[in-house]
């Protein structure tokens, strides 16, 4: 079956990564038809609460509701992510399956290490996957994509661009709430900083973020390089 070509190919090492950072975002573009595509590097076998498999059944839920059209993980192991060149190969052969035109990954300067390490992975991959000789498990062409930027998952940055989510806020939640094991205490769990007013704290972020581009809700990016602005200077 050909693989469809993405407009947006977006990294997390864990599933609910994208969502907590990008999801509004990725809900906003899946709206209007461009092709989103998520990719776990790990399966999130750590995770102090859930399993394997209900992380993966809620992470195919939460694709489903922001309009995600694939979702792929990775056997990277969890709290491994280190930049080996075994690991970086297996996300470039993902960015050149999937063509996209600009790749997301998580900011690098966040409390938790897997998610400075997903950027610093990404980043190599994002490179090394535009390079011809370089060479993957799989038989896909290099592929070199338009832009690298980076989300927020812990922590207020100050953002280089902001995308307004006002429209799509309510499904950026919905999104969030399909993680039950990660964000509500039930039987059997344990208290982490999730489950204690977590998405709460995610959604006061992006309103946060709103009021500094004039909006009710935007969520802010990093560049990894300067963006270029043909005619949208000023604006609508």
């Amino acid at each position: 079956m050909k693989t469809v070509k993405a407009d947006i190919l977006a990294f997390g090492a864990h599933a609910d990564d994208i969502e907590i950072g990008m999801g509004g975002t990725a809900a906003k573009y899946a709206a209007v038809g461009k092709t989103v595509v998520f990719c776990d590097l790990t399966k999130a076998e750590l995770s102090s609460n859930g399993t394997v498999t209900s992380r993966a059944a809620e992470a195919r839920q939460a694709a489903e509701i922001l309009g995600v059209q694939e979702r792929v993980t990775l056997d990277l192991p969890d709290r491994g992510l280190f930049l080996t060149a075994e690991a970086v190969s297996k996300v470039a052969e993902v960015i050149r399956r999937y063509q996209p035109t600009v790749v997301f990954a998580p900011y690098e300067q966040d409390r938790h290490p897997d998610h400075g390490a997903c950027a610093r992975l990404v980043k190599e991959a994002f490179f090394s996957a535009g390079i011809r000789k370089y060479e993957t498990s799989g038989k896909e062409e290099a592929h070199k994509a338009k832009q690298l930027y980076f989300y927020m998952i812990n922590g207020f940055h100050r953002p280089d661009f902001c995308v307004d989510i006002g429209e799509v806020i309510t499904r950026k939640q919905e999104g969030l709430s399909a993680y039950r094991s990660q964000f509500e205490l039930g039987e059997g769990s344990v208290d982490t900083p999730l489950t204690s007013g977590y998405v709460e704290t995610v959604i006061a972020r992006d309103r946060m973020m709103g009021k500094e581009v004039g909006r009710m809700f935007a969520e802010g990016f990093l560049t990894s390089a300067p963006l270029l602005l043909e005619w949208d200077l000023i604006g609508d």
